[in-house]
């Protein structure tokens, strides 16, 4: 299993384009070979003394945050789905201007050392 995490700042007049944009992106996604996504838009986010997820995300008045996942069956297909994006017309001709700011957004590829409470 391998976890790729994002974290973004939305425009919270924009959730709708987003979770639209989301599902297109998700079924491309799955033909790439993911095995589960998750999207999910902020509910209870408390501000930090030093860091939180405003701060990282340098976000701005009226944005809510994106915290999302995507799990992988291993690395290699995860790096697969990312050489298969670089040639494939779809997220310019299909997914037009995105909802959010892609200049603040993190990402990033994990291992997991722990799983629990899933088969």
């Amino acid at each position: 299993m391998y976890i790729q995490g994002f974290l973004i700042a939305v425009p919270e007049g924009n959730k709708n384009a987003y979770r639209e944009q989301a599902e297109k992106a998700a079924a491309k996604f799955h033909e790439y070979g993911v095995t589960e996504i998750v999207e999910a838009w902020e509910e209870d986010i408390s501000d930090g003394k030093v860091t939180d997820f405003r701060k990282a995300t340098k976000a701005e008045k009226g944005e809510k945050i994106v915290f999302s996942w995507m799990i992988w069956p291993d690395k290699a297909t995860a790096d697969a789905a990312h050489a298969k994006m670089e040639n494939d017309s779809f997220w310019e001709e299909e997914m037009g201007e995105m909802a959010f700011d892609g200049m603040r957004m993190m990402w990033g590829g994990f291992t997991p050392i722990l799983t629990s409470g899933r088969d």
